[in-house]
């Protein structure tokens, strides 16, 4: 398995305390995300806390769970796996947060994972890079551009 990086990114004309107020609630993703499916936070967990997770579910069944490894509010990011995907890869991390930019705040989301081959490599651009990460901050745009 080969590790590797997928990161999108955006700017978004608004300052990065209110871009983190949508974005920074784990508990919260399918509220500001137009395309997720829906999700719960599993055992009654504190959405907030580390070790929680959101589970995504289809036609009454869990199809992807998340797990908040990380969480930091002062410096507007967290960090969450992704486990047990339906696809050949392994060790998947995700880190979204909010950087202050000349035009309001930059939106990174970035995921390192060690992929088996390059089908699974092209899995994870069309489902999380194109269909999750940019799909999401096109959605930040769009809201913080009214």
């Amino acid at each position: 398995m080969v590790t590797r990086t997928l990161l999108r990114t955006a700017v978004v004309p608004a300052a990065p305390a209110e871009v983190w107020e949508v974005i920074g609630a784990f508990g919260a993703f399918p509220d500001w995300h137009p395309h997720l499916l829906p999700s719960t936070i599993e055992n009654g967990a504190d959405p907030e806390t580390p070790g929680a997770v959101r589970a995504f579910t289809y036609e009454g069944k869990v199809v992807l769970r998340e797990r908040l490894l990380a969480k930091d509010p002062a410096a507007h990011m967290y960090r969450y796996s992704v486990e047990a995907p339906s696809f050949a890869v392994a060790g998947y991390e995700a880190t979204l947060c909010v950087h202050p930019h000349e035009e309001g705040a930059e939106v990174r989301w970035e995921g390192t994972y060690e992929a088996a081959s390059a089908d699974a490599v092209a899995q994870v651009e069309r489902l999380f890079g194109d269909g999750t990460y940019a799909t999401g901050l096109a959605a930040l745009r769009e809201r913080f551009a009214r």
